[in-house]
């Protein structure tokens, strides 16, 4: 009988703390739509890994993973009903539900419609092999939605094969059952990884529970490719959202939830049914890559007021690519150019709240959303060392609504928004690393959420614009040995940036509107070390500069030098790994949040917080199976800070306590059979 550790800390920046030098060359990254090594890509580009993602967490959310990644900003873990915010150098901070801002790609799949929106409810942690994330606007790449890109790669056979399954749980009335198989048969990869978790959560009304199965099927054609097929069901019939909570309310009974909320029985529903094929085939220079996919998602919601609280959605989204790369052998100059098209079509209802039971239907539209993409880029090797690389895309995004409720007039109508995103970086490769140069420019076109009209008319709001940026970088990463860094500062200039706030009439809900131009600028650096054999440290900091350069609301209130909301001005990661010769791994973990505003005015300040979370492990192993028990403490210290801030909201609603310190575990059998 044997013993192994396998579980790791940390987001181990570019995965270099494995390796060092080495490890760099090895690493292969795909965000970039080209396939490069780590080391020569001129972006600021974090990896994280299977041990990290999977072992010893509780795959709740994607803050467990990447809480090491610098530049990414994370709330809202235990409101699944509001989905996790994630900011990305400011993207996507504003957004109260859904991901905004950030490309999400899951199996080379898009996850963000074409409106700019996505969500997490149907990635799956328990089988995802690495995650990417491109920090910074990356529109002449992905498009709309453009101010990073996070790509999630599941599991499959041909990588790994056993049977798995493992059983979780803890307080906050935390439950977790996964069965997972991987393997190859018949010259087919295969993964099936099926799972359920429920939760009771910290704060009252703040209940979940959902189920998941997601399969991968991979098949060689020998020389005329390879084609893998992507199936992804989520079903997660109850979310409650306990809504935000005044400062004195949370400091006086922090589990207690919004008395709205209680009375309008807020939260959400949903079932989505995701399909994907992608196509790859060698040329005889360079490779096609192909792309389909259809999704369908039923939506309901209960939000806590009553004209027009319950919202019921229908979606379809359909869309394709192609992607061509020129690679010849030995060239100084690469190509590769593509096509990305999608579909988005929602029938969108809704419904008076009588106290959490549907009344009368007040609204009834269709809406449609197509975008449509061109783009190439160029890599030019200029000698041994410096290389220039050129980006262009355009982008077409049209919007279209139709009025199916006539009575109080037609509010059809359609937009349009065009763009073109150029980027251009200079690079210079070294022994061990990469330093660079780059711009890009980026635009973001409001959701079909976001363009809803504040006096809850139909059709959209037609004052909205999108926001563009144009961000300058100069960056620097290096590995050696045993250790890893590297370093990045940017500076972004936005115009029309997009900001929310409520209304009294409609609490809960958001509206937007265009600041003239806004900031920002950033310092994001990790380190990666391995001490010695058996420890190792990860540290990741974020200095970040973000203001209203021009901004004027519709009230006539100057917010001038004022800091964009919801965001620290400092944040850090510190994660410690030790292996002891008994065979146990211990991993200590400190995450650290500055203070911030939550509130345009920045009247409203939130206190900095630091929490602390420990995971213990063990693996044992007999005869081509495994055994793990593992053990985590969240929140060790029992720091009191807020889960989520609500940004604007009336009545200084803003906040969401987070759980106080909790404890869980589980057990995980693997049968490799080997």
């Amino acid at each position: 009988m044997g013993t192994a550790l396998l579980l790791g800390i940390g987001a181990a920046p570019a995965g270099a703390a494995q390796g060092g030098a080495e490890r760099l060359d090895t690493i292969v990254v795909t965000g970039t739509r080209t396939p490069a090594s780590l080391k020569d890509t001129p972006r600021a580009l974090t990896v994280v890994d299977r041990q990290r993602i999977q072992l010893g967490t509780q795959q709740l959310g994607l803050d467990e993973a990447l809480a090491g990644v610098p530049g990414l900003y994370m709330q809202n873990r235990y409101n699944f009903a509001q989905d996790l915010r994630i900011a990305l150098r400011g993207f996507g901070a504003r957004a109260n539900f859904g991901i905004r801002g950030i490309r999400l790609v899951v199996d080379g799949i898009p996850e963000t419609l074409p409106d700019g929106q996505a969500g997490v409810d149907s990635i799956d942690l328990g089988s995802a092999q690495r995650i990417e994330v491109l920090r910074g606007p990356a529109s002449a790449l992905y498009g709309n939605a453009a101010g990073g890109v996070i790509a999630v790669t599941s599991e499959l056979g041909g990588e790994r094969q056993g049977l798995e399954a493992r059983v979780a749980g803890g307080e906050l009335g935390y439950s977790q059952w996964q069965l997972k198989s991987l393997g190859s048969t018949g010259g087919h990869d295969y993964l099936i990884n099926l799972s359920q978790t429920r939760l009771e959560g910290f704060r009252q009304h703040a209940r979940s529970r959902g189920s998941q199965l997601n399969a991968k099927l991979g098949r060689d054609l020998g020389e005329k490719g390879r084609i893998l097929l992507a199936l992804n069901l989520t079903d997660q019939p109850q979310a409650q959202d306990p809504g935000g909570i005044t400062a004195e309310q949370a400091a006086a009974q922090p589990r207690s939830a919004h008395a709205r909320n209680l009375r309008f029985d807020a939260g959400e529903a949903l079932e989505q049914q995701r399909i994907g094929a992608v196509y790859e085939r060698p040329l005889a220079v360079g490779s096609l890559t192909l792309r389909l996919h259809a999704v369908q998602r039923d939506f309901s919601n209960r939000l806590p007021f009553s004209a027009g609280g319950i919202v019921v959605l229908d979606r379809d989204f359909v869309g394709g690519g192609v992607h061509y790369a020129w690679v010849p052998d030995h060239a100084a100059l690469t190509l590769d150019a593509g096509l990305d098209f999608d579909r988005q079509d929602d029938a969108r209802q809704r419904y008076d709240n009588v106290d959490g039971m549907r009344g009368d239907r007040v609204f009834n539209q269709d809406e449609r959303v197509e975008s449509l993409g061109v783009f190439a880029q160029a890599r030019l090797a200029l000698d041994a060392r410096w290389s220039l690389r050129m980006g262009l895309r355009h982008d077409a995004v049209a919007f279209e609504v139709s009025d199916r409720q006539l009575d109080d007039g037609n509010d059809s109508g359609r937009l349009r928004f065009d763009a073109l995103s150029p980027a251009l970086s200079l690079s210079r490769s070294l022994d061990a690393g990469v330093i660079y140069a780059a711009y890009s420019r980026s635009f973001e076109t409001p959701s079909t959420t976001e363009l809803a009209n504040p006096d809850q008319s139909g059709g959209f709001n037609r004052i909205l614009e999108p926001q563009t940026a144009d961000q300058y970088e100069l960056g620097f990463k290096y590995g050696r040995g045993p250790w890893f860094g590297e370093l990045a500062l940017f500076r972004i200039g936005l115009d029309d940036e997009l900001v929310p706030y409520e209304l009294d009439a409609f609490p809960g809900r958001t509206f937007y509107a265009n600041a003239g131009r806004s900031s920002r600028r950033g310092l994001e650096a990790a380190l990666s070390w391995r001490l010695r054999p058996d420890l190792s440290l990860d540290v990741a900091y974020t200095w970040s500069d973000f203001v209203f350069r021009r901004f004027v609301d519709a009230d006539g209130e100057d917010f001038a030098g004022r800091r964009l909301p919801g965001l620290p001005r400092h944040f850090a990661h510190l994660g410690l790994t030790a292996r002891t010769p008994a065979g146990l791994l211990a991993s200590l973990e400190a995450n650290y949040s500055g203070s911030l505003y939550a509130d345009n005015a920045n009247s409203v300040p939130v206190a900095s917080h630091t929490v602390v979370n420990l995971r213990l492990a063990r693996e044992i192993r007999w005869a081509g199976q495994s055994l793990q028990p593992y053990l985590g403490v969240n929140n060790l210290l029992d720091e009191a800070y807020y889960s989520n801030v609500r940004i604007n909201a009336f009545g200084g609603r803003h906040f969401e306590p987070a759980p106080e310190r909790h404890v869980y575990a589980g057990l995980l059998w693997r049968f490799s059979g080997s």
